[in-house]
């Protein structure tokens, strides 16, 4: 009996992938046709187009927009492991009513919805003269993304690194700051992948502020050039899909390279309160 449930799940499992797989088989498919190769959407090219992705490249301006996305993807990334670890130490660590009240804000904050707050922010943003610049966006990312990420790590440290290796290094003279960067950040490894890949993947892809702050081709990001590429080329999807797909590559290769620390992440209690 164990053994065909067992074969029923793992069918289930291959059924379920290859469902997952079919938008990016039709994905690539599509970004390899030539402009006049009108073979259905599910056959092979009839004459493999490489050309696609060079057109699409320089007729998207995608490298302005890659180097734009980076620069705010990175940044917000290391400043969200930064401070979010940071704060989450001592409210991992000191049970205070002050504390307690502050985390349970952080979740409360995380419920609500970012656009919420677009108005007062664009219009705070305009009086300060931020309009169409990088710092805005890793700014915006770094307020969206705070509570999320001190969450994760503040129940991570909770449940997982033991207290006596603070204990240790408090009684040979080590100071807090000390302690967290040189015995405790080295071991939220995980939990760091994890934070790395929510975050970078919603910012790479982020859209709804993006198109809001950021709207000088100068400063565009991938999903604000992607958007304005697709309204000018709907006879040629073949060049869209392969601008989308080179912009989904960087994300697709940083999940290959983190997912065994970003599971080890999950299932390490990262996630509890």
């Amino acid at each position: 009996m164990k053994k065909r449930s067992n074969r029923k799940l793992t069918v289930l499992a291959i059924v379920i992938s290859l469902l997952h797989l079919i938008p990016f088989y039709i994905l690539i498919t599509t970004s390899m046709k030539a402009n006049n190769d009108f073979s259905s959407k599910w056959l092979l090219p009839s004459e493999w187009s490489f050309e696609n992705f060079t057109s699409a490249w320089e007729k998207a301006s995608l490298g302005t927009a890659f180097i734009n996305t980076t620069i705010i993807t990175a940044a917000a990334a290391v400043l969200l492991i930064v401070f979010g670890s940071l704060a989450a130490y001592p409210l991992a660590r000191l049970q205070t009513k002050l504390n307690k009240m502050i985390y349970f804000l952080f979740i409360a904050i995380m419920i609500i919805p970012p656009l919420t707050a677009l108005v007062p922010l664009y219009q705070m943003v305009v009086d300060m003269g931020l309009m169409n610049t990088r710092f805005v966006a890793v700014l915006n990312n770094l307020a969206a993304f705070l509570p999320l990420t001190i969450f994760l790590y503040a129940g991570f440290i909770r449940s997982t690194i033991p207290k006596e290796l603070e204990e240790a290094a408090k009684i040979d003279g080590a100071s807090t700051l000390v302690i967290f960067f040189r015995v405790v950040f080295p071991l939220l490894k995980p939990i760091t992948a994890t934070v790395l890949i929510i975050s970078c993947v919603f910012i790479w892809n982020d859209y709804q502020f993006a198109i809001f702050f950021l709207q000088d081709k100068e400063v565009q990001t991938l999903t604000v050039a992607l958007s304005s590429f697709f309204g000018q080329n709907l006879s040629q999807l073949n060049l869209v899909a392969a601008a989308a797909l080179m912009s989904m590559l960087p994300m697709t290769i940083l999940f290959l390279f983190l997912q065994k620390y970003f599971v080890a992440g999950l299932s390490s209690g990262s996630v509890k309160g």
